[in-house]
């Protein structure tokens, strides 16, 4: 049986986390037993696993488990000085470490770090290490709104080198309900994957990112329905990379097939007709910097469906006659956009991708377009990776792929920044 962590990782053709040195801090958190999981996981995608446990987390995970999961021996705090070892533990495990993992990140591991008390291996560890840190705090929500958590917490988020994954909310172990829930398995696993394909680049910090996802469904009747096989993950995946770039993010979706964790930290808007998304699109559009149109709308729908479901021979008639044509949502968001907002477009071709894609794109009006085949095993619906061409201004033509979809989103990013960059509006200046 998969586990959790495993089923939902976002893994492509060539796995960014496969022969990656995966540092794994653990600190004194009851979060703490989920990390086990995480590790295994980890080890099965082919990252290469080392742990650390703090004097608290300890009690919580046992270190024997954690080497058996990473095939690698776990350190914990009385291992820090030994006369058998030729270099300061700490300084070699800092050294080693492609990229840092620490979850739990309780309050007292967070000040001791935000301060440079460097008195635990834990933290010893994190002062000497260069990498970069995925940072995912757990602790009960009294604790995460104290006015000394929030402000170590805000110190931290101004450090270049550390990707912050904000904690969520739920039922604690504590039995408050409300913020400081760690990040699921899940998520942590596609934040170090994408800390691994893009850093902790900040670039759009500040800025609002509207992204529609996953197909629509055009009811016939009762029982049936107009729809595609488009999963939404191709969509779900550029908003997380976004969000974990410093986007706030509306997502506008119709059925999803993802992992619901994937969905954390966005502000979702669940459709199911184009009507529907069409509606929502437009009401969030106004504040947007940037908008991804990555769902799969239907091309056709029913003028008026059936109340009550269709005898099966009256299937034939029902489907020669009644459709009329969805509008075009994609030309109706760039009819309306301001001046400064970037628009990204996506068609899903098959035959000749690159011939369709420069019609579309020029009867489109889109900043950028990426159009990607349907028809190959590497791309395209419910596919883990996927490729295609991305046509943008200048007479940009750019090849993607095949790559993992999360890689692709990245690329994507920053081809909308480059792009608002060029649209921001020049402000008139007086004459001297």
């Amino acid at each position: 049986m998969r586990s959790e962590a495993q089923a939902v990782s976002p893994e492509g053709p060539s796995d960014p986390l496969a022969g990656r040195r995966v540092l794994v801090l653990i600190s004194g958190s009851i979060a703490a037993v989920k990390l086990p999981l995480v590790v295994s996981a980890l080890v099965q995608r082919g990252a290469l696993v080392r742990c650390v446990l703090s004097p608290s987390a300890e009690r919580l995970v046992s270190a024997v488990a954690l080497a058996s999961l990473s095939r690698a021996p776990c350190s914990i705090e009385a291992d820090q000085w030994s006369h058998r070892a030729a270099r300061p533990l700490h300084i070699e495990l800092a050294e080693w470490a492609e990229v840092v993992l620490l979850a739990p990140l309780s309050a007292t591991s967070l000040a001791r770090w935000v301060h440079g008390m460097a008195d635990t291996l834990l933290v010893s560890t994190l002062v000497a290490c260069e990498a970069p840190v995925l940072a995912a705090p757990a602790m009960n929500s009294a604790m995460w709104a104290a006015p000394s958590v929030r402000r170590n917490w805000r110190e931290l988020r101004s450090w270049e080198r550390v990707l912050p994954l904000e904690p969520g909310s739920g039922l604690l172990a504590c039995d408050r309900v409300g913020d400081g829930r760690m990040a699921a398995p899940g998520m942590l696993l596609l934040a170090l994957e994408s800390v691994l394909l893009a850093g902790c680049r900040r670039d759009w910090q500040g800025r609002r990112l509207l992204v529609s996802a996953g197909p629509t469904r055009e009811p016939l009747d009762p029982a049936r329905c107009l729809t595609n096989p488009s999963t939404g993950r191709m969509g779900v995946l550029l908003a997380q990379a976004a969000r974990l770039r410093g986007a706030t993010i509306d997502l506008v979706h119709g059925p999803l097939t993802v992992a619901p964790e994937w969905l954390d930290g966005l502000h979702c808007h669940p459709v199911d007709t184009a009507a529907a998304m069409e509606a929502a699109l437009e009401r969030l559009q106004g504040g947007a910097d940037a908008i991804a149109m990555a769902a799969a709308v239907a091309d056709h729908r029913r003028r008026t469906p059936q109340t009550t479901k269709l005898p099966k021979l009256a299937m034939a008639d029902a489907l020669r006659s009644g459709w009329e044509a969805v509008p075009d949502l994609l030309a109706g968001l760039v009819q309306r956009r301001p001046p400064a907002q970037v628009i990204l477009g996506f068609a899903a071709q098959s035959g000749e991708v690159l011939e369709e894609a420069r019609a579309k794109f020029a009867r489109k009006g889109c900043d950028l377009l990426f159009a990607n085949p349907i028809d190959r095993a590497d791309a395209g619906f419910a596919a883990a990776s996927n490729q295609g061409w991305l046509l943008g201004p200048g007479k940009l033509e750019r090849h993607f792929g095949p790559t993992g979809k999360l890689a692709l989103a990245h690329g994507l990013l920053t081809a909308l920044v480059e792009a608002m960059a060029l649209r921001v509006p020049v402000r008139a200046t007086a004459d001297p």
